[in-house]
């Protein structure tokens, strides 16, 4: 497997197609550990190949979110393995030690869920490799260092009660570039790149994220207070008539009961009618109209020291009319209580 090959591969994984980002904003710090394996590298200086056991992975990084899903980001690693040379010519063995930095760019996914996003990233670095055993015989402790490459694959999970705290799950996927020699009294051992395969569990904490805030309690629903009793209070009448309908008798109920309710220092009692009669006559039917609200408001308990009665004939017309138009509504009297 190449090194192109491998970061292609990841990179086509890293196309945001139509998802949308989760908004990291801001500086974040992060930690994993977990496993890390090898893939068996060709030994070149003698033919063979060095198997591994696997070992573990430790990583750190600093990163800056941009708020529109996209990442960038330090990070350090350091991984281990033993190993052991298969071959008929050479016999060799020892920890391999792996160390060194990368420069990630990552994209975060919101695929609608509240505790799940997955990302992706890519990163490109240096590492330093260490293997130290034996090799024909001879102690063997040899550095040796390579450009190196990696495609991550990860997912993060939101900690509620800890605002800006994830919990995080990766695959990452390391190559060097270039092939390694180790160095010994014995000889140089060369072998091929490396292709390192991780698992890593652990913590990522965004600085500066909110605290999320209780949802305000629904207001209690504002009752209108009851309108205040009416004032004013119109009673009707036939044409040419005094006597009082069972409406008419309601509503001056009403003014009765509602004099009680409000501060009244008053209550007039106001007589009117149409313009169909003369004046003398009709001003002494609005004074018999006066006459018959106010002896009904005093059988509905008012006294009668509290009725004040006028007659304005067919002055003040409720409905302006040409003379002799018999109007209904001018054929009224007004209760008002002050």
């Amino acid at each position: 497997m190449k090194l192109r090959s491998a970061i292609v591969a990841v990179s086509l994984l890293a196309l945001p197609a139509a998802a949308i980002a989760q908004p990291v904003d801001g500086l974040y710090v992060g930690a994993g550990a977990g496993y890390n394996f090898m893939q068996n590298q060709d030994i070149k200086s003698g033919g063979g190949h060095l198997n591994t056991n696997g070992g573990v992975i430790g990583s750190g990084s600093i990163g800056y979110g941009f708020g529109n899903g996209f990442r960038v980001e330090l990070q350090g690693d350091y991984r281990n393995e033993h190993q052991r040379l298969e071959s008929s010519a050479n016999k060799a063995g020892g920890l391999n030690q792996t160390y060194g930095g990368f420069v990630n760019g990552l994209f975060d996914f919101d695929v609608g869920a509240e505790y799940f996003y997955p990302y992706v990233g890519v990163g490109v670095g240096y590492e330093e490799t260490e293997l130290k055993g034996s090799y024909n015989g001879t102690s063997l402790s040899s550095n040796t260092g390579s450009i190196a490459g990696q495609g991550i694959l990860g997912a993060s999970f939101p900690i509620p009660d800890v605002p800006g705290l994830s919990l995080t799950a990766e695959y990452r996927f390391m190559a060097t570039v270039e092939d390694e020699k180790f160095h010994s009294p014995a000889g140089t051992l060369k072998v091929g790149n490396q292709y390192n395969h991780a698992g890593l569990i652990g913590l990522r904490y965004a600085f500066g994220v909110p605290e999320m805030m209780a949802p305000a309690p629904t207001p209690a629903p504002v009752v209108a207070p009851a309108p205040p009793p009416a004032r004013t209070y119109l009673v009707f009448f036939d044409w040419d008539k005094y006597d009082l309908s069972a409406r008419a008798k309601q509503i001056i109920s009403e003014a009765a009961d509602n004099a009680g309710k409000v501060k009244v220092t008053r209550i007039e009692v106001n007589g009117y009618a149409d313009l169909s009669g003369t004046h003398v006559y009709n001003q002494g039917l609005s004074q018999r109209r006066a006459d018959s609200v106010a002896a009904e408001l005093v059988k509905d308990g008012i006294p009668k020291t509290e009725i004040f009665e006028q007659a304005f004939g067919d002055s003040h017309p409720l409905v302006p009319t040409a003379p002799g138009v018999r109007e209904p509504q001018n054929r009224r009297v007004e209760i008002i209580l002050k």
